[in-house]
């Protein structure tokens, strides 16, 4: 009775602006996560997954061990990228990613032994916090999210910055996705823990913020923190079931009510927002000297016979996933995601590597999705209240429809996160934000070549 209470009587917070898709979770809330292999005993590895470029340190030929690093940089905003399984380098060649690009990969094909080329297990909290950043660097770990922001240069906020809060963002917004429902379910301490290494960098206070449809996690969450003996300084803030709740500023506007400036980041009003599987993957990287080299993700969709969660190598292709361990139907396949509905990227094929930052793959039928030519505006303003940021979204349309980028960015482009709310509640279907990321896009090319003329001027 008094948990009943407990859970009953939490206050929930919320944010302004947001919509409400049918969450379609029910198919993979169940069962738990299960670890899956290549088909091919192959896997195609990027050889950089978020930061500044790496390059291959390995060479095809060389055999290679789970664990070792195979492509690094020495710049500041780089992250190692390692070998997800033991085995000899077949090739290093450009390959497809999710959305069709062309990037450099590693591939290895696996020899069948379970060595391991870890890093030495290491006591985070009896290191001061510029050993601890070395070792998220080290694991090679981003935000995942989806961002693939290097983990290690977020958790280096700004000078003149205070970090009063860390908090793990466990609302998990996106319709079909519960990749990080089941990673709290089955690894509470796991994520209390790397929650806890990030806390002991700033000497901050934590939050575990959760959406009001997985209250069944708080007794384990409880369990956890006084088990870690945090009961003192990590909490639990429950949020309301709706998108994009899990962005950043509308989670840290909706718990703390402070409001994130446009151009400023979420250090600047004192806060860290991290994925739950990224902080299990800082717990790693200390308790078992585990670089990120595995990734669960949700395998989901209208399509998809035998929906759930699964665990595989980093690099592994879809399309070595299909038969024994995911089925799909082929006649049924509409469209083919990596992510989520709302943000996720379109593939032709299921060709494509899982990276550090897929959080699911989605094989969508024609019925849950929208596919046809879009209509013109009609000018109804729907996509106004529906914006999280408070943006216009419609006048940012017309005055790209216009070429006229400097009225876009007054009403709020460079603000915009992208997440699909506007084009959600568009009654002419109208591409919304591929117009907003084709706009961006023009907008930053402009801004290069001012300040490259700007520069050669002055240098004159």
């Amino acid at each position: 009775m008094k948990e009943y209470h407990t859970i009953r009587f939490m206050r929930m917070f919320t944010f302004k602006g947001g919509v409400y898709p049918p969450d379609r979770k029910e198919r993979t809330r169940d069962g738990t996560i299960t670890d899956a292999f290549p088909s091919t005993k192959r896997v195609t590895i990027p050889v950089t997954m978020g930061g500044s470029p790496n390059e291959c340190t390995v060479n095809v030929g060389d055999r290679v061990v789970k664990g070792q690093v195979i492509a690094a940089s020495d710049k500041y905003m780089s992250v190692p990228v390692h070998a997800s399984i033991t085995g000899k380098v077949a090739q290093i060649a450009p390959h497809a990613v999710a959305g069709g690009a062309q990037v450099p990969c590693v591939t290895i094909e696996s020899d069948g032994s379970d060595a391991t080329a870890y890093m030495s297990p290491l006591d985070p909290f009896s290191c001061d916090a510029k050993d601890v950043l070395e070792r998220i660097r080290l694991a090679g770990i981003v935000g995942m999210g989806c961002a693939s922001f290097p983990t290690y240069v977020k958790l280096s906020p700004p000078d003149g910055t205070k970090i009063e809060y860390v908090i793990v963002n466990a609302s998990e917004c996106e319709p079909y996705l519960t990749v990080d429902y089941h990673t709290v379910k089955e690894s509470c301490k796991k994520v209390i823990d790397g929650l806890a290494i990030e806390m002991h960098i700033f000497g901050c206070r934590g939050i575990v913020a959760l959406e009001n449809n997985k209250l069944d996690l708080i007794s384990g969450i409880n369990e956890a923190i006084a088990e870690a003996n945090h009961t003192n300084d990590i909490e639990i803030k429950i949020v309301k079931t709706k998108y994009p709740q899990g962005g950043e500023k509308n989670l840290i506007a909706a718990i703390l009510k402070r409001e994130v400036p446009a151009g400023w980041l979420p250090a600047h009003v004192g806060c860290i927002v991290s994925n739950v599987c990224t902080v299990c993957a800082i717990s790693d990287a200390f308790r078992l000297g585990k670089p990120l080299i595995e990734r669960a993700f949700t395998v989901s969709g209208g399509a998809c016979e035998n929906p759930a969660n699964i665990r595989v190598p980093v690099g592994t292709l879809v399309e070595d996933l299909l038969g024994d361990v995911v089925r799909v139907n082929d006649d049924e396949i509409a469209q083919i995601l990596s992510g989520g509905p709302m943000m996720g990227i379109a593939s032709a094929d299921a060709a494509f590597p899982v990276v550090k930052g897929t959080s699911g793959v989605l094989f969508l039928t024609k019925k849950e999705i929208h596919i046809g030519e879009e209509e013109p505006c009609l000018g109804c303003g729907r996509c106004i209240p529906s914006c999280p940021m408070r943006l216009s979204p419609v006048m940012m349309a017309r005055s790209l429809k216009a070429n006229d980028y400097d009225a876009a960015v007054k009403f709020g482009l460079t603000d915009c996160i992208e997440c699909g709310s506007c084009a959600y509640v568009c009654p002419a279907h109208v591409r919304l934000v591929h117009r907003f990321k084709l706009g961006k896009g023009v907008v930053k090319t402009r801004a290069a070549k001012k300040n490259a003329a700007g520069k050669a001027a002055g240098g004159k």
